[in-house]
């Protein structure tokens, strides 16, 4: 089976999952799917890929919240928002020469989550990482399921005239 077909198959199945699950426990529906968006884009894949993921998708709801508070120390300044928002820039890049925070897609998937949230990071934050989880279930099934098809196909049926070994006799 076509690994890309596998993998839509279970995106498709459990993206409705996803729906269901976010209106049922009250997460935000789009956060999720930015989680698993954050999962599907990270060049790590497997466990790994899933942690830095969730890491950076977190650091960058931190980075949203720095730059939130930060703006209301003065907010008749509308300069000081925008140099603050250009400092947080700099140092939500420059934090990917840390290998575990080195996803810098993530951290900005994090702070536009929680920007688009209105600063709601507790939610934010739980709808994003549940949101990875299923992304993770969903590009890992469907490589499982392509290759156990896969498998299948390569293993040749033993036929009538076949020994024990499957050899034919």
């Amino acid at each position: 089976m076509n690994v890309l077909f596998a993998i839509a198959v279970t995106t498709g199945i459990l993206s409705g999952v996803w729906g269901w699950v976010a209106v049922s426990l009250g997460l935000i529906g789009w956060a999720g799917f930015l989680g698993c968006t954050a999962y599907f884009a990270c060049p790590q894949g497997g466990l790994k890929g899933l942690v830095i993921g969730a890491l950076t998708c977190c650091s960058g709801v931190f980075w949203a919240m720095a730059i939130i508070h930060g703006s209301e120390l003065a907010p008749q300044w509308n300069l000081l928002g925008y140099l603050l928002t250009g400092v947080v820039a700099f140092l939500m890049c420059i934090q990917a020469k840390q290998q575990w925070l080195g996803f810098v897609p993530g951290t900005f998937i994090g702070a536009c989550a929680t920007f688009a949230g209105s600063g709601d990071w507790p939610l934010v934050t739980l709808s994003l990482l549940v949101g990875l989880l299923f992304g993770y279930a969903m590009k890992n099934s469907g490589l499982w399921w392509a290759a156990r098809s896969e498998k299948a196909r390569a293993t040749p049926p033993m036929g009538p005239n076949a020994g024990s070994n499957g050899a034919a006799e």
